[in-house]
């Protein structure tokens, strides 16, 4: 499978790397303090916040990840993009935004120190801190099966390669940098991927004729779900429950990754409108992510089910010649970039304030964290490049990095949603849950990789590991919320949800209101879900 690169092909991936080099190095001249180079100053609009939130998701997770994913479980995968995606995203802009915006937090963590206390925000930045390594060496194994796998680069050679470009462009331009990058390297997937879809329907006959190619259980998104032929091996219920109500709201809502482009809007309004303006691209992508899956599935069976990592890599050597070669590679090179930069940016803040400011290096002058923030950018490249390792024990992306979120970020949404609805919930209630969520969480893949418990496929094990945190979760904060001591109500002003504090929105048009934004996004979003019931 492997491919000679044309000269063209050698000039688009060239051009590439000097662009994304040549916005962090155009960008470092800005960079004076540490919030410049952590927080961006929030000088962005809705439109490229929100393109840079959803780009900031087309990691190997988007891409590579969902590509082997349509070609293990179908039509299934749309659930990731529709019900595990566009409620919370709903409800973290109309919703969840405003907390962290309004109360000035530079991290998500943060926000639990100023409901809660240390021990929750502490517990949430080494988690969060973690998650963010092990996505990013993620993106880097991504990166580097591709080269392995169509130019026959050396692994190790692919991921050094790979760390080395984004720890430039971030070192110099920070979260700025990885913003504008974002931004362009948006536009280059969809540019980069968006023919295959069309280029490997034709040559199977077209949509109709795909489907009379595959198991009954790929053609559909929900019909038969949770029977004999679903590969999923789910019912509708827990997908409902373990993707729609537990994990994905944990993710979209409290991925610090993704909440910082949000938080690095110019005012409320644009930070509320991100996550909604990244949702229209996000419940379009199933086109070039499950389609091409299906695809690859069809057209090479017997490489596809052997490692389904490798269906994208089949599809772009079948179909794409000269030049267009180039442009595919580049497209994966912005989608892994994207996520390796994502995932660096927000550890390096994480680590910065909200462990290294906050506990260790107290009242210390700015440009000491600035300093800081660079070396943590190193280190953080430098873990990520050794956790890329552990992804080449999975022969699908998708469901570890599933694992990985739903056993360190899911855990905490009980916190977070319960301390921002519920006044009464104390510190120690707070915390846990967490401990709890965690603890819940755990067991179940324990008990799942011993073979206690049985799931018909690994990812259904994850969404149902969704389900014991969140279950684990609130079966510890609601008693020990009501036998302890209700935190001060003066000190939760801002931090938890009253209607009279809520503020209105600035008077305009109808249609550009965050409440229109959100009607149009919910319209899309359920006639997507019963055409391709």
């Amino acid at each position: 499978m492997l491919i000679k690169l044309s000269s063209i092909d050698v000039g688009i991936i060239v051009a590439y790397f000097a662009v994304v080099l040549g916005t962090g190095l155009k960008l470092r001249a800005r960079i004076k303090t540490s919030s410049d180079f952590l927080l961006s100053e929030r000088s962005f609009s809705h439109w490229v916040t929100g393109i840079a939130f959803m780009s900031a998701n087309l990691g190997a997770l988007e891409v590579m990840g969902h590509v082997a994913n349509g070609a293990k479980y179908g039509m299934r995968t749309n659930h990731w993009y529709w019900i595990g995606a566009v409620p919370s995203m709903l409800f973290l802009g109309l919703l969840m935004v405003r907390f962290y915006y309004t109360n000035g937090v530079r991290s998500v963590p943060e926000y639990l120190r100023m409901r809660y206390d240390h021990r929750a925000h502490i517990l949430n930045s080494l988690s969060f801190a973690l998650v963010t390594m092990l996505m990013a060496g993620i993106d880097m194994f991504a990166f580097a099966v591709l080269f392995r796998s169509i130019l026959g680069w050396p692994f190790t050679a692919s991921v050094i390669l790979a760390s080395g470009v984004v720890l430039l462009f971030v070192f110099w331009g920070g979260l700025s940098s990885s913003i504008y990058n974002e931004f362009i390297q948006f536009f280059l997937i969809v540019l980069g991927f968006l023919p295959l879809t069309f280029l490997g329907l034709k040559a199977v006959g077209g949509w109709h004729e795909l489907l009379t190619r595959l198991p009954s259980g790929y053609v559909h998104t929900w019909q038969g779900i949770g029977g004999p032929a679903d590969p999923l091996g789910t019912p509708w219920w827990v997908v409902v429950i373990g993707l729609g109500l537990c994990s994905s709201p944990a993710y979209w809502c409290t991925d610090f990754m993704l909440v910082q482009r949000a938080m690095a809007a110019r005012s409320l309004e644009s930070a509320r409108k991100t996550p909604l303006v990244a949702a229209l691209p996000k419940m379009m992508f199933p086109v070039i992510v499950t389609v091409q899956g299906m695809v690859a599935l069809a057209i090479a069976p017997t490489i596809v089910k052997q490692n389904y990592n490798l269906a994208l890599p089949v599809l772009i050597s079948t179909f794409y010649g000269k030049g267009m070669v180039g442009l595919g590679v580049t497209a994966l090179l912005a989608s892994f970039m994207s996520g390796m930069a994502g995932n660096i940016t927000a550890f390096n803040t994480v680590v910065t304030y909200d462990l290294y400011q906050t506990y260790l290096g107290k009242k210390k002058p700015d440009r000491h964290y600035l300093v800081i923030g660079r070396i943590t950018t190193v280190v953080g490249t430098m873990l990520a490049c050794f956790s890329s390792y552990i992804a080449l024990q999975f022969n699908n992306l998708m469901d570890y990095m599933q694992f990985i979120g739903i056993l360190l970020i899911a855990p905490f949404f009980v916190a977070f949603i319960a301390g921002m609805l519920w006044r009464r919930v104390s510190a120690t209630a707070g915390f846990s849950s967490m401990v709890g969520g965690l603890a819940a969480g755990f067991l179940e893949a324990i008990l799942y990789r011993t073979h206690v418990i049985h799931f018909a496929s690994p990812m259904a094990a994850n969404v149902a590991m969704a389900v014991w945190n969140f279950i684990g979760g609130w079966a510890l904060l609601i008693p020990v919320t009501l036998l302890t001591k209700a935190p001060d109500q003066g000190k939760l002003q801002g931090l938890t949800y009253r209607r009279q504090d809520v503020p209105h929105e600035r008077r305009g048009a109808w249609y550009s209101s965050t409440t229109a934004y959100a009607v149009a996004i919910a319209a899309v979003f359920v006639a997507l879900n019963l055409y391709f019931f």
